[in-house]
């Protein structure tokens, strides 16, 4: 069946075996994503989260079948995933300091334009992969890549939705979120163009840095509240 610029849909072994490809991928990479939009609406009101992670994962999908078209430049690029990664790890320092349930220190609440907002960077940044896999995989069929990028729509919602209330109830979760985020962040530093060429990491290596980086945003996160905390006692015995 032609489609026109939209593609072709057929049933040959081809097209069928790229549909499961895609399929698969968005499957494994939908929980990157997910991770961070459930962090990233914890913190607004129960009535607002369903409204946060749909305008979230709307826009951000948006954003990437715009993206998309572009990616397979994009990892070719010195410093686009070392930028990434160190946006990745910021936003993981912040959710993990909004969203852990550390007493004593005063958090402030979240809107839903500000989650947003987070969930559209933090989706950018890190589905450059993700983008490159499904954009490969359609192999310029342009039914496939929209198939594909649509199907993560309703998997990250789903996953996100799911994962935020689980957080209410286990706060354990907010963590290993927050160490997801962090590999993620500095799988994608060690691996950019910039810093291949210049280290040409080991397998041993780029794992090593998803752990350090994994535990490094927890670290920050934790020594950042204790600043807060103790500050905050300084100026009220102070007053």
């Amino acid at each position: 069946m032609d489609l026109g610029i939209f593609g072709s849909i057929s049933f040959d072994w081809h097209f069928v075996s790229a549909l499961f490809s895609i399929v698969i991928i968005d499957l494994i990479l939908a929980g990157d994503n997910a991770v961070v939009i459930a962090m990233a609406v914890r913190s607004l009101p129960t009535q607002q989260r369903k409204k946060g992670i749909l305008y979230g994962a709307g826009a951000a999908v948006l954003l990437r079948v715009i993206a998309t078209f572009f990616v397979a430049q994009l990892l070719t690029i010195s410093f686009i995933k070392l930028v990434g990664g160190i946006v990745i790890l910021w936003i993981a320092v912040k959710l993990f300091i909004e969203g852990a349930p550390e007493d004593g220190m005063q958090k402030e609440a979240t809107t839903i334009a500000q989650a947003i907002k987070l969930i559209v960077v933090a989706d950018i940044s890190m589905s450059i992969d993700n983008m490159l896999a499904v954009g490969g995989a359609s192999h310029g069929n342009m039914f496939l890549l929209l198939f594909g990028l649509g199907l993560s729509i309703p998997l990250v919602v789903f996953t996100s939705n799911l994962l935020s209330i689980l957080m209410d109830k286990y706060p354990i979760i907010i963590y290993i979120g927050a160490a997801v985020l962090g590999k993620v962040g500095g799988e994608m530093m060690i691996t950019d163009p910039f810093t291949v060429g210049i280290l040409n990491p080991s397998k041993f290596a780029v794992y090593s840095v998803e752990v350090i980086f994994a535990i490094g945003v927890i670290l920050a996160g934790k020594l950042y509240m204790k600043w807060k905390i103790s500050r905050a006692e300084n100026e009220k015995s102070c007053s």
